[in-house]
């Protein structure tokens, strides 16, 4: 049977009187160490004084209030224990500061902390129950909870929070892979936007790389530029490796010559390669706005073929609307929708369930037109050729729409149907 015992709030607790059994006072309550190995947090440790590195341990505590903290015996030098590796002080790194709310998918701050004794099978552990995020926990430090009676209290559960900050002022996000890929990219992006300048590199550097990908995506160019530059060049350059490299080359693009030729260097000389030549195009052209990853397929395969090499791919590539037909030389031959392959013959060829009559934009073409294209015909995906009708590549609906409506940012302005643009060359 569990139980439990008084509970009662972190800010109540500072500054109270420490009493040993013989009622001598040896000091106020400073802080408290806390271990995070379960579902909540557990107080290990008081630390008494400003100057003193030591702790009194949980265990020689037999009672805390919101009055006075009193110990089960005569206080002694020798008692003390220090503060381990995987403990944080809970005001010095949680009180006051900005945490994770996985549950509403935010930054909160904490403006208070309610603490519990917790009894299980003859064991006692004062733990920590909830934080307290409204606005009567900031009044309450202030001794002016009356003023905000009526407010409805705003506790988060610690399942449901992470802390950005550990005794070392870094990130620390390893354990906490699995909540993460619960969230959407959107939303980590709008977390890491809550965020100081100083932690956005580090909290992009201790996600999973198809998570930091997809949350960059769903942040302005600044930011993405921002991120970048705060990284060491091995990591930067290893994030732009993996982006889809019309995205890649944005963001070089905007950085100093010097800056993004490094990068580059870094980068496999084929993905190097390949954003530098989207870097190349000039400025509001088609082939500044257009991905080079798409989906092009041989005229001789047939429907099940195909549908075979697209399942093939499925697991990095989530956008397959449109396969476009090549020969020898990827010169655009035609063009069909999944749907139109799913309903095929198997045995069919695609050079006979294609459609030869393509609309496509050059290269050269403005934004503008590409847009005006698109709109017209209702295309999620538009082709980009050359002068000789080879495939360059493609652009999306949502980079149209991010030219057009800037203000908007990334995350704002794709299609319903677009989440992952990164489509693959066959």
């Amino acid at each position: 049977m569990t139980v439990m015992i008084n509970e009662f709030y972190f800010s109540q607790l500072l500054g109270k009187p420490i009493l040993d059994i013989a009622g001598r006072r040896i000091g106020q309550v400073k802080d408290m160490a806390v271990k995070w190995d379960g579902a909540a947090p557990r107080v290990t440790g008081i630390k008494y004084g400003r100057n003193i590195q030591g702790l009194v341990p949980i265990q020689f505590v037999a009672e805390v209030s919101d009055r006075q903290v009193k110990l089960a015996g005569e206080f002694s030098p020798q008692v003390m224990m220090p503060l381990y590796e995987d403990e944080i002080y809970v005001r010095k790194w949680l009180l006051d500061k900005q945490i994770i709310d996985f549950k509403g998918s935010k930054l909160v701050r904490v403006n208070d902390i309610t603490l519990t004794w917790i009894v299980h099978e003859q064991q006692r552990n004062l733990v920590l129950l909830a934080v307290d995020v409204g606005l009567r926990g900031l009044f309450r430090r202030l001794g002016l909870e009356f003023l905000v009676k009526r407010l409805a209290q705003n506790f988060i559960g610690w399942q449901f929070i992470k802390p950005l900050e550990d005794r070392t002022s870094s990130l620390q996000l390893s354990r906490d892979k699995k909540q993460f890929s619960q969230l959407h990219p959107a939303d980590i992006a709008d977390i890491v936007e809550q965020l100081d300048y100083n932690s956005r590199a580090s909290f992009i550097k201790n996600l999973d790389t198809r998570q930091a990908i997809e949350a960059l995506a769903e942040m302005d160019l600044d930011t993405q530029i921002e991120i970048i530059t705060q990284m060491d060049q091995e990591q930067a350059s290893d994030l732009l490796e993996d982006m889809p490299p019309d995205e890649a080359a944005d963001i070089l693009g905007e950085l100093p010559d010097e800056k993004s030729q490094a990068l580059l260097s870094l980068m496999e000389s084929d993905d190097a390669e390949e954003v530098q030549e989207l870097m190349n195009y000039p400025d509001a052209t088609a082939g500044a706005l257009m991905t080079t990853e798409y989906i092009g397929l041989s005229a001789k395969l047939t429907a099940e073929e195909t549908i075979e090499k697209i399942r093939e791919l499925a697991p990095n590539a989530e956008t397959i609307y449109y396969i476009y037909v090549l020969d020898d030389k990827e010169m655009l031959l035609g063009a069909l929708s999944l749907r139109e392959l799913i309903l095929a013959s198997p045995q069919a060829k695609l050079e006979s369930i294609m459609h030869e009559k393509v609309i496509y934009v050059r290269h050269e073409d403005s934004h503008r037109k590409v847009a005006d294209i698109i709109h017209k015909y209702g295309l999620l995906a538009v082709p980009v050729v050359d002068e000789q009708n080879s495939m360059l590549g493609i652009i999306t609906v949502d980079d149209v729409l991010e030219i057009l409506i800037p203000e908007r940012g990334r995350g704002d302005v794709g299609s319903g149907y677009i989440v992952n643009r990164r489509l693959w060359r066959w």
